[in-house]
This record gives C-alpha cells, sequence and structure tokens, in this order.
C-alpha cells in the first residue's frame, strides 16, 4: 500500500493514525517527520550511503509536501498528489518546481547508479526545494 501511494510504511501509519487529529498537530508532526528524515538523510550522506541518504532525502520532501497540503486542505496522499501540489504551487509561486521536484524523484528512484557529482546536484536541488515549502509551512 505504501508503495502504490509512493510513500514510506511509516508515513502510511503516521498518516492513519493522524487523520482524527487537528489539521495543525498533524502539519507539526509532519514537520517533525520531515526534519527527523533530513537528518538521517545528511548521516547517510556523510558516510557515503547515497542510495540510502536518496531515500531519507525523499521522505523529507514528502513530509514538507503533507505538511504544505494539511495546512491547505489539498489531497496528499500518493504520489500523484505530490505532482499536483508541486503544479499548484508552481502556478501559485510562478516558479517551475517540477524540476526541482523531478531531481528529488531521482534520488528517490537512486539504487546506487547515480554518480556521486549527479546526486549532489541533486541534492542541491532537493534542499533548495525544501527550504522553499519550509517557507511555505511557517
Amino acid at each position: 500500500m505504501a508503495e502504490e501511494r509512493g510513500s514510506s510504511v511509516e508515513e502510511l501509519v503516521i498518516d492513519a493514525l493522524t487523520r482524527q487529529l487537528d489539521p495543525d498537530v498533524r502539519v507539526k508532526i509532519y514537520l517533525e517527520l520531515h526534519e527527523k528524515y533530513l537528518k538521517e538523510a545528511e548521516e547517510l550522506y556523510a558516510k557515503g550511503d547515497l542510495a540510502q541518504s536518496g531515500e531519507k532525502y525523499w521522505g523529507a520532501v514528502a513530509a514538507l509536501l503533507n505538511a504544505v497540503a494539511e495546512k491547505r486542505g489539498w489531497r496528499h496522499y500518493s504520489h500523484r498528489d505530490y505532482a499536483e501540489i508541486i503544479e499548484r504551487l508552481s502556478e501559485e509561486l510562478r516558479e517551475p518546481l517540477g524540476r526541482l521536484f523531478a531531481c528529488c524523484e531521482r534520488l528517490h528512484s537512486n539504487h546506487s547508479f547515480l554518480t556521486r557529482v549527479n546526486f549532489d546536484a541533486h541534492r542541491e536541488d532537493a534542499l533548495r526545494l525544501m527550504e522553499m515549502l519550509r517557507r511555505l509551512v511557517a
């Protein structure tokens, strides 16, 4: 089920447990999850584990997309929902976020085939997107 939605099992469980909570509480939980994934991503990156750190960067982005969508009352239950969130935000901000999001998807699908130079470029774009999304939640 998590794979179909393009999320982790952890995110699926959190979503199921938090549905009855106040939206502000859900946003807070998603932000905490974002921080957890980002910390783990940075630690794995420092160790040179690019495949696992890429997954954690994706989780950090997905958690922020969940927070933004939750705050705005938008669907955020699948990978397609994330793509639609990015499109809506791109229109709203008049900024093409799709390219940054595509880099995050590439990190998510990386199974040790990205070279360090390309991984680093995708990572920078993921961090840039995360910064933009954090500002939208603030």
